[in-house]
């Protein structure tokens, strides 16, 4: 029996590959495509690799193909690989099989107010410059936020004509019920939606119109600046899909860019008995990023492996976030796992000197690095991928 995470060289994004079922006829997930440039390198290449050894001469079953979280760094791999598709699906057909698409688009969550959004969020800048100080110009979140109402209706519209499902088997969103998790199955393959919470999403239709008004009549850079902050804080938080794999008594908890709603999640959905959780694989949210964990959190969630998917862009991982685990564990029985060891920004000396430090202070837990060549690098928690 499989039950695998891949996690693929995705720069600064995730791209991730759950195997699972039977050896001999195993089953995909595909979680996240990563951001441009991701689908050529690594994400169509892998499919390719798959398809050429598991499907037989005919189309590459994909069970489900996830975007975690409506930013380019998840998304745009998965909108590279529609658009591939459809460009060759008159002609030579289409080499993927995808059951379902799961993605809760951004303009289907606020509805209408998606257009305004981007229009609000793009001449705010100009029209807040002469109120307070130097012209200010959106990067980061907010940009993000613009970029996404696009390429969420992109894919959606992607979608149809593949004849990919929308999240089935739910009737609108990929969520959880407000009084516990929503669980499906594939096979032997048990999936628990953790968040986002059916209140969360209704408390965000509901204060969407307010935040989009104050939007537009921010004459000040810093009342605009709130609201991007709500945005980043709400949208995003409350966007990401955190979902909890189980197969033959091991856990995989994806999480997406998701922050504190992890944990109210995991305790609605009655999967906190005892205070805690006990992974076998915890991806960290946000590539690792410090904004997203503290130590409580660890504390709550264990692992035995702990998946940071980034190239040092942005600063992440962070080696505070490992110091928090560190910090958590007064064990050393588990592995941390990094899919780059050539870092930007420099990331990989801070990581050098912090996992030196952890060394010579007595901590034996391990650390591993994809290989450089390598696509992707494995966590078999049952029989090992040979393919």
């Amino acid at each position: 029996m499989l039950f695998t995470v891949e996690a693929l060289r995705a720069r600064h994004g995730d791209s991730l590959i759950i195997h699972f079922g039977d050896t001999e006829k195993p089953r995909l997930i595909v979680v996240d495509g990563g951001p441009s440039g991701v689908y050529k390198d690594a994400l169509r290449p892998r499919l390719d690799q798959l398809a050429d050894k598991l499907a037989g001469g005919g189309p590459l079953p994909i069970e489900i193909l996830m975007v975690s979280h409506i930013d380019d760094d998840h998304l745009r791999g998965v909108l590279d690989l529609s658009a591939a598709l459809l460009e060759s699906q008159a002609s030579k057909g289409l080499p993927f099989d995808v059951r379902t698409l799961w993605h809760n688009s951004f303009d289907d969550l606020i509805g209408n107010g998606a257009e305004e959004l981007a229009a609000g969020v793009a001449d705010a800048p100009a029209r807040v410059a002469s109120g307070d100080g130097p012209r200010v110009a959106w990067s980061g979140d907010a940009r993000a936020v613009v970029a996404s109402v696009a390429q969420g209706r992109w894919l959606r519209d992607n979608a149809r004509p593949l004849g990919w499902a929308t999240n089935r088997p739910f009737d609108r969103f990929v969520m959880a019920p407000s009084s516990g998790g929503a669980t499906t199955t594939l096979g032997p393959l048990k999936l628990t939606v953790v968040c986002p919470l059916r209140a969360q999403l209704e408390a965000l239709e509901k204060d969407w119109e307010k935040k989009l008004r104050e939007l537009q009549r921010a004459k000040r850079a810093k009342e605009a600046a709130a609201v991007a902050e709500y945005l980043d804080r709400s949208v995003y938080n409350l966007s990401s899909i955190v979902c909890l794999a189980e197969l033959e008594g091991k856990r995989v908890l994806l999480t997406g860019d998701a922050r504190d709603h992890i944990l109210e999640g995991l305790a609605v959905g009655g999967l906190l008995a005892g205070g805690g959780i006990e992974l076998d694989v915890l991806k960290l949210p946000h590539h690792g990023s410090d904004r997203n964990v503290d130590v409580q959190f660890f504390r709550t969630v264990r692992a035995r492996h702990y998946v940071a998917s980034g190239d040092g862009e942005h600063h992440n991982p962070e080696v505070e976030t490992f110091r928090m685990i560190s910090t958590a564990r007064a064990d050393d029985d588990y592995t941390v796992h990094l899919t780059y060891r050539d870092f930007k920004e420099g990331v990989g000396e801070e990581l050098e000197e912090f996992f030196a430090q952890e060394r010579a202070s007595g901590r034996r837990y391990e650390v591993a690095y994809r290989a450089p060549d390598d696509l992707s690098l494995m966590i078999d928690l049952l029989d090992e991928v040979r393919y």
